[in-house]
């Protein structure tokens, strides 16, 4: 399953991939925004979907999106079994790594400074990229230890 959630600032983005994702027949699940409001607070989105990403952290990924990604990632990270990588423009090899090397199970967009198809090339060459495992797994696991 793939969790999507976004404050105000990525909620455009947000429902342009939701549309994308279930278009291309992956299973997607909205944890909100549900309608814009210039008001809202991001931890109260990202929290509950990172939530659900903890339940099962080998299967279940997450794609979240704020102004820059930054806050997103920031409160995804807090939440046992989730690590949140941030994008916002440049080479994907980042994203690749964010999930070869440190087996990410989120990415938390930078939704004004990303295009739409920036997004889904990224997004796309995330969900493509295997774990490595090897000397990458040992690092996980003592960055796991301290959770």
């Amino acid at each position: 399953m793939i969790y999507l959630a976004s404050d105000h600032a990525g909620f455009e983005l947000k429902q342009a991939i939701k549309n994308y994702l279930k278009e291309q027949g992956r299973e997607v699940e909205d944890m909100g925004a549900f309608a814009f409001n210039p008001n809202d607070d991001y931890p109260d989105f990202i929290l509950p979907a990172a939530g659900k990403i903890a339940e099962n952290p080998q299967e279940n990924f997450g794609i979240f999106f704020g102004a820059s990604g930054q806050g997103e990632a920031i409160a995804a990270n807090k939440v046992k079994g989730v690590r949140a990588a941030v994008y916002y423009g440049g080479s994907l090899d980042l994203v690749k790594r964010s999930r070869s090397h440190n087996n990410v199970n989120v990415l938390s967009l930078g939704a004004r400074f990303l295009t739409k198809e920036e997004a889904v090339d990224a997004i796309e060459t995330w969900l493509r990229t295997d774990f490595e495992g090897g000397r990458h797994e040992r690092r996980i696991k003592k960055i796991a230890g301290v959770e």
